[in-house]
């Protein structure tokens, strides 16, 4: 029969985990971990850093094996598993008749999904991108519910929008709650708003294009000529129509080009903000502002090249939102 730790304390197992933003806000509401995997060397390096206690297989979740599984665990209690596993198969899929599962890219899923039959947590939590909601006329949702129940689960799903739960950002995700409890599935109750972008990062020292300072993680990207001219012309919540028609990009992605508005929630900050442009400094937002955007704490550290710091911090789970669904599957084991 599995063990409970001797502090009796709830735990967890983190899949594709990244730096740890949904690790910190399971850890803040007291779980323990038993591990965590992830593949990537530079998001590791973070992840290391910030939770030294945590034993972290640096490894593709394919390559974990049932028997290696077993020995990390070594008959622990898991109360629960949490991941977001990548997925870019939304174009294909459904498209030429193949359903989402059967798309390669979208392996992770199932790879997940072996895991968890195999440890059979009282509670499992995927997170993805809310376009998922919807994707090929909500086949692709009926999809993954159907490959959770056929493992024994019951499961729901509902888009949380970060900005609601005291993040400073615009952040819609979909969140699938597998559960073996008799229990109802709970998901947070909408707490505080987060705040303006203003007021999340008005406090850092001011710095120009390539600028550095101090603050660890807060420097600035070192932005050419070009580029500077064209941001000169953005205004506060401004976009690439304020720059004059002559030297205005002519296509590319809308989300570019744009100035975050000082008075109003961070847009969604994904894995490049380069040419999102800081309220009224000349320059994108340094990595510190972006993890701030994200509601990161200010010792919790980055590490790696400046483009993968910044794909950290974009593909996070914001902790604050993190700490949030923490507490509900908290009241979920507790009511069993």
């Amino acid at each position: 029969m599995p063990i409970r730790n001797e502090n009796n304390q709830h735990s967890y197992i983190d899949l594709f985990s990244g730096a740890g933003g949904f690790s910190k806000g399971f850890q803040d509401e007291n779980f323990i971990n038993v591990f965590s995997v992830d593949c990537n060397n530079q998001f590791c390096k973070t992840y290391k850093r910030n939770f030294p206690e945590h034993i972290l297989l640096e490894k593709k979740i394919e390559d974990l094996t049932e028997k290696e599984i077993h020995n990390y665990i070594k008959n622990k209690e898991v109360d629960v598993i949490i991941g977001g596993p990548p997925c870019q198969g939304f174009s294909i899929a459904g498209n030429i008749g193949r359903r989402f599962l059967d798309d390669p890219r979208n392996k992770l899923f199932l790879e997940m999904c072996r895991v968890i039959k195999i440890i059979k947590p009282k509670i499992a939590i995927i997170e993805n991108v809310a376009r998922l909601n919807s994707h090929n006329k909500g086949a692709t949702k009926k999809e993954i519910f159907s490959e959770l129940e056929r493992i024994g689960y019951k499961v729901e799903s509902k888009i949380l929008n970060a900005f609601n739960y005291g993040v400073p950002q615009n952040r819609r995700r979909i969140f699938f709650i597998a559960s073996l409890l008799k229990g109802k599935i709970l998901f947070p109750d909408e707490e505080q708003k987060g705040t303006t972008v203003k007021e999340a990062i008005d406090s850092y020292p001011r710095i120009t294009s390539g600028g550095n300072s101090s603050v660890y993680n807060h420097k600035a990207m070192n932005h050419s000529r070009q580029m500077l001219d064209k941001m000169a012309y953005v205004q506060d919540g401004g976009d690439r129509d304020n720059i004059p028609i002559e030297i205005r990009p002519s296509s590319g992605d809308i989300r570019k080009y744009i100035r975050y508005s000082s008075q109003k929630p961070s847009v969604t900050i994904t894995g490049d903000m380069r040419k999102v442009f800081h309220y009224d400094q000349n320059r994108a937002l340094t990595v510190r502002e972006l993890a701030k955007l994200q509601s990161f704490d200010d010792d919790f550290y980055f590490e790696g090249n400046s483009i993968s710091q910044q794909q950290q911090v974009g593909n996070s789970v914001p902790p604050k939102l993190a700490k949030c669904i923490a507490s509900s599957v908290k009241t979920m084991l507790t009511n069993g």
